[in-house]
């Protein structure tokens, strides 16, 4: 099948396809006699794959270690369990840094009274304080 029909498949796009080529993560197709790419059922199962895992928010890299994983299908699930748990991981991370976003954003929500002008706006007043507190680091592992 050629590039379009394996974007639609897989709800991609011809770019998605060749992006996750050129990361190494889907192999390189077949070519025909007048260069076009050929992809096969492989290509559909391993872009789905990967797009799956997008939407569980993993990174390249740990898509790249289930990928290599996968071509040892006799190995045992631990070393897959291991790139959950790091993934698990990195994702309550990202929840207690939200849920201190949100405490944040609550606070500075209590500092307005409706009867206020936007002159007077205690968020306003706090989000301009903010420049004077030391940044936050925020924890992403995706590269």
């Amino acid at each position: 099948m050629k590039i379009g029909e394996l974007a639609r498949l897989t709800q991609s796009t011809v770019e998605t396809v060749r992006y996750y080529e050129r990361e190494g993560l889907l192999p390189a197709p077949a070519r025909t006699g007048n260069n076009f790419r050929t992809y096969g059922p492989t290509h559909v199962e391993r872009l789905r794959l990967i797009r799956n895992c997008r939407a569980l928010d993993m990174s390249h890299e740990e898509i790249r270690r289930l990928l290599a994983l996968i071509d040892q299908p006799g190995a045992g699930c631990g070393a897959v369990n291991e790139v959950f748990d790091v993934h698990i991981a990195h994702v309550e991370e990202r929840i207690q840094e939200l849920e201190h976003l949100k405490q944040s954003l609550v606070q500075l929500r209590e500092r307005c009274q409706t009867e206020q002008t936007v002159g007077t706006c205690g968020i306003l007043d706090g989000i301009a304080a903010m420049e004077n507190e030391p940044k936050q680091k925020r924890h992403t592992h995706l590269g």
